[in-house]
């Protein structure tokens, strides 16, 4: 304790002073006098500021903060914001609810920061916050971007407890290894879940798994410290505060506050106002994973015998001169400032007087070395009373001492620094014969629950001496430890006194628990025997009478027979003093009553008998003896078996004994057998033994069930053909009708390449005959004595694919030359000759080996330029064309490659940032280090790429146009002269093209992610969505109201409508009622999806029974498909039957959740970013036609001069507020400007809730007084030639940072005054004419209705950016800029280059069996299911077929819908142009799930060239995600109907019942006689009299209407 006069230089000063230095030491020294100061503070007042820390070399500011993380300028600018909270949690979720679902109360939680640490080692900063017992972010510095957040291991959970100032961390860098994070924590009373010290790794790597682990854990010894549950029963409110921490030399201290332990065992008060505070000073060596160093003294300051001990804030710094020279040590040693309150209590709120103390970290060394020194020297305690549960005083180091425990001692040797290095001593006794030491003195037995002694020999222990404590016994019985007084009675002897021991469970009859004994408090007398105690309970696993007889005698066991149960003899209570109930093996003629049998085995066989049969029960005697001529089964004498006879079971032969019954199938194979045949049937299992006979020869047998036999075929004796197949079992002989077929054995004829690389895995293609009959083949190698060996696939009957085998060589061996394989062969069944193919001769060349790329191991790279990876043996020197496949990875995308000799050539993917380079070659996988692509350049690669490809293709068109005009010129001088100024016009335009697709491609991606800026997503209502899927276009239907009759007839149409609804329900006149509707040439495809769709209205509320109707309805279009010969890939192809109508609305109920949770997201940010992509540029309001585009029928074939222009509109809401920027273009109409207004200032409300531009009008103000309201069409609209241009923005002049607002019509009266500034030039007639408002909304067929006199109106056209190229009237430069229109094409490009990333995302998430940790919807793993086993049904295995029912099924039937149709999903408008784009993906996304390959040409539609390179590519999503989804468990019929149980109960009340049932009847009156005659004809209907109620039905109904 540092208290000592005047050597610690103490300053006494009021609290708020003390920070204000403190922080003026820490941030800003030396501001010059009446400079004012910049302030920062966060969001919310109540959001406070938790932790600072300043950046040593650039200055800038993180703060870590109560929901938040800021990154700010040296002059408190905000710079970056992360956000980290609230979310909704609960303190008792452990594992967090991120990891598992939590079945606690959820509420909104703040997230306050308890750590803010930078890696600057790694250029990183780690943040950890108490949402989620205390998960953790690590953050790059520069945009606080997350490279990791660990959550899935214990590891991961700092500390739940949300107050700060608890916390404190110290990252400590090693050269040349990973970092170490040294923390340590408030538990907050979870001290079983969170240490309140650790060491823990801090990998380069973020994405390590073996981040924020301990540096050392083991079942023994980890790296770290909890507090024992003991002390938190002494003080419950026991923590340890840590307030500061750092590193200085080769330690690492920690300062914290934490309450006194009660020295006399008391526990101490309830509260922790009642506590005692006291601050202590820790430290730890580097390096000590185990905590051994761990030493911990008091720290404080006495001022005018005032005592100052709660320590409030720390910081260390160097000395610098002054305070060197006045501390009299050197400037650059450490020195530490501490502020302290006053007094040991009130600890969270601690009273305002405080003092500022410095300590030198020198004088602190030295404190903590003397406190070692006199502990050595017996003086003291360890001061650890809360970690060991009590005092423990120091002893004197003698040789006694020595003897007993194990000692740690510091190195007195100093660094260069003058500090204590670290390192320890072992030292244990050299004398193990004078050791203490138990001895064996046979086993230790002790029942459960008796009061007992325990007595040891031993040898050598110590008598206790005075103040030394005595002896205990310490037993560990399943994590609970009995401490008991042990009496020694000499130094040979111990007993531990009278005491009983329990143990859980009921299974275990003998348990071995571990025994010490313990002296003097801690010393453990050694027990080099292990020594263990054998705890039993004669009734665990002896339930009757039999197994309690057979234990061991050294239990002493018996059975009481007046209770039933194996116990004790003392526990047994007699019937009389003459008379025992207690039986045991002792006794003579010892008999168990009650015999039971529980099981027969096997419970078949066959008639002829001989089956061995095991009988298991309780009671069936004591020895074999017993049973022999007393066994029966059915009713026939059976044998027993002394050799199979155990404790209650017992086999026997029985010779007349139930059934069997044998179909079966089977297979082919080669004539050297070892081919896997199942034979399946029923009843196989029973019998005790079975062999199958393929002919004469006999299978070897692999496994038996109930159904199936499944066995090895043995070589052919009669050469390749059929033989019989014949099954015996036991005695019975069992022959089928079905022969196993022998097929010649497979041959080899080449294999190529016969090479390979030294880590093998390299591609081999084998071509022989018979290769298909070889079920599992696989290739083998053998050198040096080893053999190893790798798969194959059969791809036909004479070609497999084999992967080599590595070459398995001794370590020592020469790994840089060729090496030709010992033998080399194949593994083909039992096919011996093929095991060493021939003479060849396969070699093995060495394996590739690369250079680092760097000597730091990370390239610096400029993008776009390639990367150069050296190496040697490349490209191995063999003959043939075979190459070996390289990929190269550069993070997870893998790059373009050129291979040489020495180098590999890779040309960069479009990334930025640092990423791990990973070359993979056969079974190699090579990382020579990482790449740092610099982001110093927007354009990418594949840009570059992209634009070259473009401007190859307009040049082609050039020299195209060029060759026809040379060919023209020989005709007529004139056309080449007008010719040659046309080409001349050409070539600037596509140059000024090309340049702006350059030039847009460079920004378009981050502007366009950058904007993207929505506070949520507009999810329509479940009914809204259904019903915009079931009936498109119909916004009110019936279904939607309550059912309203005309007249007084409401109530007998309800009672005919619910009776109707009894026949809807019945399974047999629905099926007909469909069947028969399908029938008639009237029924239009039409009629046929709005019946589908009523009848699934009209079933909401009985799922379960739609989707059998389904599932019928699905089987009989299927059979109906293939009667008719139609080919089975047109199944579901388009809507033609009620069935797949229903199929579309049965995934639309089912769905829904998933839409809203998973694929809702990338589906809303693909439309964000179509509709903002093309509003970039202009949009012709009349045609639909776009600058941007994905479809070439929508593209702008013109060069349109345009200008981006910032408004400022008025906020609508309240005028007085912020203006609001509103990007348009200065071609835009009045209407597309007021759109765009709408969607600024209402981004974050759905659509239905939004004004109507139609609805506004747009005012342009200028000044107090000036208001100019703007219109598509007024008096000013110009007419030239008969066509009228719409007024845009250019039109009225309007320029950047105009202030427009938007008014409600016949609000907006105010005219041009005279003296208003506004350009006289919008008049066409050269007056002041009055502006007159219009209905403008583009959705409105008048919405493009002039204001202008009738006798003008006639004939006139209307146009805005083109006009329509029907019209004939266009000069002859127009024409000629059509000529070559398709040179906008490459805008195509640009836009699909910029959209990339969001269809992606799409079909990614639509592609995948899990998103974001959900589950694959039931219905699809479901209906593909049943589709399979349709197709096995009839027989259908074309996989091709499968794959098309089910892309027929769901992609193009429900998921295209959705995608050109997003409004069916979310509350939004789609414009033409939108429209159309959306249609280009939906045609993407229907071609990645077709099998067909698309021929391309250059005749082939723009929508299919655009994305030709890409749908290879989604195919394999495809196919692998069909592939998923079978390969996970079936869902059983119980489960699914369970599942849609739950979903009609969630939707039930959505639809009206009887107003949908009321529009199905509608069908049923236009068809009543054909329904009644199809119901009287079949022949369950006639049983159910449905033609009789269907007739009932119509009879009350016709007298209503």
């Amino acid at each position: 304790n540092p208290n000592r006069g005047d050597a610690q230089r103490r300053r006494v000063m009021s609290w708020p002073l003390a920070m204000w230095l403190l922080t003026l030491i820490s941030v800003n020294q030396g501001a010059p006098v009446g400079q004012t100061l910049n302030t920062f503070q966060s969001e919310r007042k109540e959001w406070s500021l938790n932790h600072l820390t300043v950046h040593r070399s650039t200055g800038t500011l993180y703060i870590g903060a109560v929901n938040r993380i800021y990154k700010l300028s040296a002059n408190l600018t905000l710079l970056v914001t992360h956000d980290t909270g609230p979310e909704y949690d609960n303190k008792a979720c452990y594992p967090p609810l991120i990891v598992q679902p939590c079945s606690e109360p959820l509420a909104s939680t703040d997230n306050v920061n308890k750590l803010l640490l930078v890696d600057y080692s790694h250029n990183r900063l780690l943040a950890c916050g108490s949402l989620y017992q205390g998960v953790c972010k690590l953050m790059r510095l520069d945009d606080l971007f997350i490279l990791v957040e660990p959550t899935h291991k214990k590891e991961h959970y700092l500390s739940s407890d949300n107050q700060t100032g608890t916390m404190y961390g110290v990252v400590v860098p090693s050269q040349g290894q990973d970092a170490t994070l040294y923390v340590g924590a408030a538990v907050g009373g979870k001290q079983d879940y969170f240490p309140t010290i650790s060491s823990r790794k801090l990998p380069r790597d973020p994405e390590s798994s073996a981040m924020l682990d301990y540096e050392l854990h083991t079942d023994f010894v980890s790296s770290l410290i909890k507090i024992p549950s003991d002390t938190l029963a002494l003080v419950p409110h026991f923590d340890i505060y840590y307030i500061y921490g750092f590193a200085s030399g080769s330690f690492v201290y920690f300062l914290t506050v934490q309450p006194e332990t009660p020295e006399n065992g008391m526990p101490a008060g309830g509260s922790p106002g009642d506590l005692f505070y006291t601050s202590r000073i820790i430290r730890l060596c580097k390096g000590d994973k185990k905590f051994h160093s761990y030493v911990s003294l008091p720290v404080g300051c006495v001022h005018k015998g005032e005592e100052y001990r709660l320590l409030q804030a720390a910081y260390l710094a160097k000395a610098g001169r002054v305070l060197a020279k006045s501390l009299n040590i050197s400037a650059q040693e450490d020195v530490l400032f501490a502020v302290f309150s006053k007094g040991q209590k009130q600890c969270h709120d601690p009273p305002d007087h405080s003092a500022l103390c410095v300590f030198t970290i020198q004088d602190i060394n030295t404190r903590i070395k003397e406190r070692l020194q006199s502990c050595y020297q017996g003086e003291g305690n360890l001061e650890l009373h809360w970690l060991l549960g009590k005092d423990v005083q120091c002893t004197k180091a003698s040789f006694m001492f020595i003897q007993y425990i194990h000692m740690y001692y510091v190195h007195r040797q100093k660094d260069k620094y003058g500090a204590i290095m670290c390192g320890f001593f072992f030292f244990s006794t050299l004398f193990s014969q004078d050791c203490p030491q138990l001895l064996h003195s046979g086993e230790i037995l002790l029942p459960a629950g008796e009061v007992r002694p325990i007595t040891l020999r031993a040898r050598n222990l110590p008598q206790p001496q005075s103040g030394q404590r005595g002896y205990e016994c310490v037993v560990h019985v399943q994590g609970l430890v009995h401490r008991v007084t042990a009496l020694r009675f000499n130094s040979t002897s111990v007993q531990c006194q009278n005491s009983s021991y329990l143990y859980e469970g009921v299974k275990i009859s003998d348990l071995a628990v571990d025994l010490s004994i313990v002296w003097n408090g801690n010393f453990i007398i050694d027990n080099p025997e292990k020594i263990k105690v054998h705890l039993y309970k004669c009734s665990a696993q002896r339930d009757s009478c039999g197994m309690c007889l057979r234990a061991d005698r050294k239990f002493q066991c018996g059975w009481c027979g007046g209770e039933g149960r194996c116990t004790m003899r003392q526990h047994c209570p007699p019937v009389s003093p003459y008379a025992s109930r207690w039986l045991d093996l002792s006794a003579r003629n010892v008999k168990c009553t009650n015999p039971r049998i529980t099981e027969v085995s096997p419970v078949a066989g066959p008639l002829e008998g001989g089956t061995l049969v095991t009988i298991q029960g309780l009671n069936l005697g004591l020895s074999f003896s017993e049973l022999e001529g007393n066994v029966e089964v059915a009713g026939v004498q059976c044998v027993p078996q002394e050799e199979g006879y155990i404790t209650m079971q017992t086999h026997t032969h029985t010779e007349n004994f139930f059934f069997f019954f044998l179909p079966i199938t089977v297979s082919r194979g080669p004539e050297s057998g070892g081919t896997k045949v199942t034979i399946v049937g029923e009843n196989l299992g029973a019998g005790s033994t079975a062999n199958v006979h393929f002919g004469n020869q006999t299978c070897e047998l692999y496994r038996r069930t109930a159904s199936e036999i499944v066995c090895f075929s043995a070589p052919s004796v009669t050469r390749a053909g059929p033989v019989q197949v014949s099954l015996s079992v036991d005695r019975a002989e069992v022959h089928g009708s079905l022969a196993f077929e022998y097929i010649e054995d497979p041959t080899v004829q080449r294999i190529e390449p016969l090479w390979s690389i030294t880590s093998g895995h390299t591609t081999l293609t084998v071509t022989g005959t018979n290769l298909d009959v070889v079920q599992e083949p696989r290739v083998r190698v053998k050198y040096g004595g080893h053999e190893s060996v790798n798969v194959c696939k059969v791809l036909n009957t004479t070609t497999i694919s084999c992967f080599a085998p590595s070459l398995k060589a001794e370590p020592t061996a020469d790994q840089e030359t060729i090496k030709h394989a010992d033998e080399f062969g194949f593994v083909f069944n039992n096919v011996h000759a093929l095991l060493t193919y021939g003479n060849t001769s396969f070699v093995y060349y060495p394996n590739p080996y690369l250079e680092p790329l760097s000597l730091t191991g990370v390239l610096e790279q400029k993008p776009g330029a390639p990367i150069i990876l050296k190496g040697r043996n490349l490209v191995p020197s063999a003959s043939g064309g075979a190459r070996l496949n390289y990929t190269v990875l550069i993070g997870e995308t893998p790059c373009s490659l050129t291979v040489s000799d020495t180098q590999l050539l890779c040309e960069p993917p479009n990334l930025t940032g640092q990423h791990k380079v990973l070359v993979q070659v056969g079974g190699l996988h090579i990382s020579p280090g990482e790449v740092h692509i610099r982001s110093d350049s927007l354009l990418t690669l594949p840009a570059i790429f992209s634009i070259t490809a473009g401007g190859g293709l307009l040049l082609v068109i050039v020299v195209i146009v060029l060759l026809a005009y040379r060919r023209k010129s020989h005709e007529n001088d004139l056309t080449l002269k007008r010719l040659q100024m046309q080409m001349d016009n050409l070539e600037s335009r596509v140059a000024l093209e090309c340049k702006e697709a350059f030039a847009e491609l460079q920004t378009d991606i981050n502007e366009l992610t950058s904007d993207l800026d929505r506070a949520g997503i507009p999810y329509l209502d479940y009914r809204t969505y259904a019903m915009r899927v079931l009936f498109p276009g119909i916004d009110d239907h019936p279904v939607l109201r309550e059912l309203e009759v005309p007249g007084s007839g409401q109530a007998n149409v309800e009672k005919a409508l619910k009776q109707f609804a009894q026949l809807v329900n019945n399974k047999v006149f629905l099926l007909t009622f469909i069947r028969t509707l399908e029938l008639q040439r009237s029924f239009s495809m039409r009629d046929r999806g709005y019946v589908a769709s009523l009848i699934m209205t009209a079933l909401q509320g009985r799922l379960e029974y739609a989707t059998d109707i389904l599932k019928h309805l699905l089987s009989d279009l299927i059979e109906r498909n293939l009667e008719s010969k139609n080919h089975p890939k047109l199944l579901l192809r388009r809507t033609e039957s009620v069935a797949e109508k229903m199929l579309t609305n049965w995934f639309a109920f089912l769905l829904h959740k998933f839409l809203k949770e998973c694929a809702g997201e990338p589906l809303f940010m693909l439309f964000c970013a179509i509709k903002q992509q093309m509003e970039k540029g202009p949009i012709d309001s009349i045609t639909g036609e776009a600058r941007y585009s994905l479809s070439e029928d929508k593209l702008i074939r013109q060069q349109i001069e345009y200008k981006t222009l910032t408004l400022s509109c008025v906020n609508p809401d309240n005028e007085n507020s912020p203006e609001i920027p509103v990007k348009v273009l200065n071609c835009d109409t009045i209407t597309q400007v007021k759109e765009k207004i709408l969607d600024a200032v209402y981004k974050n409300m759905p659509y239905s809730q939004r004004p109507r531009a139609a609805d506004m009008d747009l005012e342009w103000r200028q000044g107090r007084t000036a208001r100019v309201v703007l219109q598509d069409e007024d008096i000013t609209t110009k007419i030239e030639s008969d066509w009228k241009r719409l007024n845009t923005l250019m039109h009225y002049q309007v320029s950047e940072r105009c202030v427009v607002a938007l008014v409600p019509k016949q609000m907006s009266s105010f005219n041009i005054p005279c003296s208003a500034s506004f350009p006289r030039s919008i008049s066409r007639y050269g007056v002041d004419v009055p502006f007159r408002s219009t209905p403008t909304s583009p959705d409105s067929p008048h919405s493009r209705v002039p204001m202008l006199t009738p006798d003008l109106e006639s004939g006139v056209k209307v146009w805005h950016l083109v006009k329509n190229h029907d019209h004939g009237d266009q000069k002859e430069g127009e024409r000629g800029s059509k000529m070559v229109s398709e040179i906008y094409l490459t805008r195509l490009l640009a836009t699909k280059g910029t959209l990339q990333k969001f269809v992606d995302d799409l079909f990614e998430t639509l592609f995948s069996t899990v998103c974001r940790g959900t589950a694959l919807p039931l219905a699809i793993k479901y209906m593909f299911d049943f589709l399979d086993e349709q197709a096995d049904k009839h027989g259908i295995h074309d996989t091709d077929v499968r794959h098309t029912w089910k892309s027929n099924c769901l992609p193009l039937r429900f998921w295209v819908n959705v995608i050109k149709n997003p409004q069916f999903v979310f509350d939004i408008h789609k414009s033409s142009i939108t429209d159309a784009c959306l249609s280009v993906v939906a045609q993407t996304f229907m071609d990645s799930c077709s099998t067909s390959e698309h021929r391309l040409g250059k005749d082939s539609p723009s929508t299919k060239l655009l994305y030709a390179k890409d749908i290879p590519h989604y195919k394999s999503w495809v196919e692998r995600y069909y592939a998923d989804i079978n390969r996970l468990p079936a869902i059983s019929d119980q489960d699914m109907n369970a599942y849609l149980a739950e979903q009609a109960r969630l939707h039930s009340s959505e639809f009206n019942m009887l107003s949908a049932l009321h529009e199905i009847y509608a069908y049923v009156s236009k068809y009543s006689q054909e329904i009644i005659e199809a119901l009287e004809q079949d022949e369950q209907a006639q049983k159910q009299k449905l033609a009789y109620k269907m007739e009932q039905i119509i009879s009350a109904m016709s007298i209503e209407s």
